[in-house]
């Protein structure tokens, strides 16, 4: 150790040598604030200030060298958009997930409950009815009972089945075992029957120099035919107007910037749908059940039960006064 180090005087030699032919200073500093961060000093805080957040490290080649791409830090947001929304989709599944469960067991739990509640309603309403009379309680009685047992129209049973003669051809057929003809099918136009010939032969598969190309006119006639077999005139006009049109041109590549704000605006639109999502889920009836005991449902089942168990009860108390 030096008398400097140690805050003694210089000796006499030291006092002797000229200013130019004294040693130079060890550089210590790095060491030194390695060891101790308080003793940095102003130094170290200035050549923080001199290093903006989105640069390198000088040892880079400078300023200059050390600037990050802007395209570097647009892929750093991409990134973390992506993961934040990796988390929300991993959330709202969560709550999906156990919104149905809870649905599940609340239909297995408590849906007995729910239809002797809607039974004995019935029974109430239908022995008012009987004891009055009035058209209004008969009226009630009715929809009680339709609640209970809904009975479709005859139109919805019989549709397809029953024509102004009877039972339609088809119906006799199945009741009779017998095989039950194909069908009507849509007897196309004449202008039908063109505008499929000309697509037919301008879009046949086996003109295909390729198989990218066969691939493309295999899915068009596809719905050259399904638009032939409805016989739809208007469709065939579009699809010959598409065909006439040729294939659509590939877009220009993007550039790396162009690509990555794509990404952002993609990532932005599915959070819109899953945030569209999760509030629905919330607001679903079972979703606010759920959230009304997240950490102990079971316990909210039973609760609910045993409110159904005291309605029923007072119900059949309510049905046994007018009966009697």
């Amino acid at each position: 150790m030096t008398h400097e180090a140690a805050g003694g005087p210089p000796t006499r030699n030291d006092d002797a040598r000229p200013d130019d032919a004294r040693p130079a200073e060890p550089q210590t500093a790095p060491k030194a604030t390695d060891a101790d961060p308080d003793a940095s000093g102003s130094s170290a805080g200035e050549a923080g200030a001199a290093s903006s957040p989105g640069s390198s490290d000088s040892s880079d080649g400078g300023p200059q060298g050390g600037e990050e791409r802007p395209e570097a830090r647009l892929a750093k947001a991409v990134q973390v958009a992506e993961q934040a929304l990796i988390e929300f989709e991993i959330a709202v599944e969560t709550f999906r997930v156990e919104v149905e469960n809870f649905s599940r067991l609340h239909h297995q739990k408590l849906g007995p409950m729910y239809a002797r509640l809607d039974e004995l309603d019935a029974q109430i309403a239908e022995a008012r009815a009987a004891r009055t009379g009035d058209p209004e309680d008969l009226r009630k009685a009715k929809e009680a009972r339709d609640i209970v047992m809904p009975m479709p129209g005859v139109d919805e049973l019989f549709h397809d089945w029953m024509d102004s003669d009877g039972l339609s051809p088809e119906a006799s057929a199945m009741l009779t075992e017998q095989p039950v003809r194909p069908p009507k099918r849509v007897r196309p136009s004449e202008e039908a029957r063109r505008l499929y010939r000309e697509l037919a032969r301008k879009a046949h598969p086996d003109l295909a120099q390729d198989e990218p190309e066969r691939e493309r006119r295999d899915e068009f006639i596809t719905r050259v035919n399904a638009a032939y077999g409805r016989g739809d005139v208007e469709l065939l006009k579009e699809l010959a107007a598409e065909w006439a049109a040729g294939p659509a041109k590939p877009l220009p590549p993007l550039s790396e910037s162009e690509e990555l704000y794509a990404r952002l605006e993609w990532l932005s639109r599915r959070k819109e749908l899953l945030t569209v999502l999760a509030k629905e889920l919330e607001e679903s009836a079972i979703g606010s059940m759920l959230r009304m005991a997240p950490d102990d449902p079971d316990q909210l089942l039973e609760d609910i039960g045993d409110q159904l168990l005291g309605e029923v009860s007072r119900r059949e108390a309510e049905l046994a006064e007018l009966v009697q």
